[in-house]
């Protein structure tokens, strides 16, 4: 696909930076929706004719959006993504039982919002994943905004935590054998100080891109593992409803949909729910 917009035009990020405007990111983005390659020229199309110096990444992201929206309702439920992530609140509790989900997906034992005794103190854990003789702790990190990145205080006071956990339960007949992991997720992103103290200690730190190509974008997409907060065919107060019952994730909407009859959905809304699910998925 021809690139027509100039390298020279400098876009602004969430952080404020400026960046020249690299619309192979954005031909990256609608691929990974599912937009075939001539709604991807569309669109790509439309953004380098208006494209102008100083535009932010958000606007450009939601000029795409219009367009995808306009062209197919699925694929653009799908790009909506990194916004439906920052929908799943206003606490940080379906966050955790999303990242539950995605262990899950991945082959992990997992269990939510569990309190656990360490050597010292006792330590609430959001989510604790059993793989084998692995067992690892997870804290998730939950943002509303793109703008809420991670220091590098968040690591090193996780490390802490973890070390405490490993130490009582190294000591436990029970976990002979095992080895012990510490994790970091956030839904936005991590500084890079905070992904040099991650790697020199051994904390395994998952954010919205990173490790790169494999991030949570990228098990999102891989794993097929999609927010409710992505669905339009559900308002703000009925995801809240849903997510109150730890149902975060379209799946397990497919899976079970007597989970939506709480909500008192017509049979007609229903329906086109379900199939805007089936979509997506």
């Amino acid at each position: 696909m021809e690139n027509k917009t100039p390298k020279s035009i400098l876009i602004r990020k969430a952080s404020g930076e400026r960046e020249p405007f690299a619309i192979e990111k954005l031909i990256r983005s609608l691929r990974n929706a599912g937009a075939d390659e001539d709604i991807i020229r569309e669109v790509v199309d439309d953004i380098q004719a208006w494209i102008y110096p100083g535009v932010s990444t958000h606007q450009i992201y939601s000029r795409a959006f219009t367009q995808l929206r306009k062209m197919k309702n699925q694929v653009a439920s799908r790009y909506k993504l990194k916004k439906g992530m920052m929908e799943l609140g206003p606490t940080g509790y379906p966050f955790e039982h999303f990242v539950g989900h995605i262990m899950q997906r991945m082959g992990f034992s997992v269990e939510v919002g569990q309190t656990l005794q360490g050597h010292c103190v006792t330590h609430e854990v959001d989510v604790v994943a059993t793989l084998g003789e692995q067992l690892h702790f997870v804290e998730c990190k939950y943002g509303q905004t793109p703008e809420r990145i991670q220091n590098v205080k968040v690591p090193l006071y996780i490390r802490s935590r973890v070390d405490d956990l490993i130490r009582r339960h190294k000591a436990r007949p029970e976990y002979a054998g095992f080895s012990f992991y510490g994790w970091v997720v956030t839904n936005t992103r991590f500084t890079s100080d905070a992904i040099a103290y991650g790697q020199c200690s051994g904390l395994k730190l998952l954010s919205w891109d990173y490790p790169v190509d494999n991030g949570l974008k990228d098990l999102i997409d891989r794993e097929k593992i999609y927010p409710i907060t992505v669905l339009k065919n559900l308002n703000k107060s009925q995801k809240q409803n849903l997510m109150d019952r730890h149902i975060v994730t379209c799946r397990q909407l497919q899976d079970d949909p007597e989970l939506l009859t709480p909500l008192g959905l017509n049979p007609s809304k229903t329906k086109a729910l379900l199939k805007e699910i089936r979509e997506i998925l």
